[in-house]
């Protein structure tokens, strides 16, 4: 019997140790807010090469709050475009309006404009989106002002 007792006595421990409450509530920095620095990466694989081509240019991301609104500008001459317009956030998700963007034709630029996945920690802002699996647009910012 106490040799039961001695294999019950760890699952016991465990089933306890699992049901205490803790107190993980994190404090969000809130609406990403004022001027963010770096990188833009376009990374594209073609069906017929297997690794990815990557282009990559500095830019810099203006978003002002509460009007809820972004500028891009920096090195917008070959890959992405400066542009601006609205923002708005609906968690882990922003949703980008690009008052630039071209309603018809193909675009020759990358224009800050649809759904992206975002990380914001107060200072880094990161700035994610995937088309299937032959795109990725990828933005590494850190605030600066």
């Amino acid at each position: 019997m106490n040799r039961n007792l001695l294999y019950l006595l760890p699952f016991l421990m465990i089933l306890g140790a699992g049901c205490l409450k803790t107190n993980n509530d994190v404090t969000q920095p809130g609406t990403p807010s004022g001027t963010f620095s770096g990188q833009f990466r376009y990374l594209h694989r073609h069906t017929s090469n297997v690794p990815f081509d990557t282009v990559k240019t500095n830019l810099t991301i203006t978003m002002a709050t509460p009007a809820n609104t972004y500028t891009v500008t920096g090195d917008t001459s070959t890959i992405h475009a400066g542009s601006h317009g609205t923002f708005s956030i609906g968690s882990p998700y922003m949703v980008f309006n690009d008052a630039t963007f071209p309603p018809t034709g193909t675009t020759t630029k990358t224009h800050l404009a649809g759904a992206y996945l975002y990380y914001y920690d107060g200072t880094v802002f990161q700035l994610l989106a995937y088309s299937a699996d032959t795109l990725s647009l990828q933005y590494d910012l850190k605030r600066t002002q």
